[in-house]
């Protein structure tokens, strides 16, 4: 499960990244906004979840620290932004939804599942077993 757990970060990581860069380039080419980004957003959101529900099924599989704390509260945070922004551009109007919420909301979720990982003391690409 620890071993499930630490490799799904990349998936995640990955995802986010891509939410990023496709928003990103529909943001600046200032492109209508398309499902396939939502569906992204989505993606990485779901994925995001995933690792949080493997992450609490190691909470019972391995020693708790304290440095865990740090770890868990900003894993939900990354998961709440993730929620949140994907939540408010879904509710809005066709017209009006824009690549900049997920740009943003993607870049604050990793920066938020970063320090969750250098808060158990982890390079944020360092896999250990």
């Amino acid at each position: 499960m620890y071993a499930a757990h630490s490799g799904i970060r990349f998936l995640v990581l990955l995802a986010g990244l891509v939410v990023i860069l496709y928003g990103l380039w529909g943001w600046t080419a200032k492109r209508p906004y398309t499902p396939l980004m939502s569906r992204l957003a989505s993606a990485f959101t779901g994925l995001l979840d995933l690792q949080i529900l493997i992450g609490v099924g190691v909470l019972f599989t391995r020693p708790f620290g304290t440095q865990l704390i740090g770890h868990l509260i900003m894993s939900v945070l990354a998961a709440a932004v993730a929620h949140v922004t994907t939540s408010v551009v879904r509710k809005r109007p066709d017209d009006q939804k824009t690549f900049a919420p997920h740009v943003v909301g993607a870049a604050l979720a990793l920066a938020l599942i970063a320090g969750g990982i250098m808060a158990i003391g982890r390079g944020v690409f360092q896999s250990t077993i």
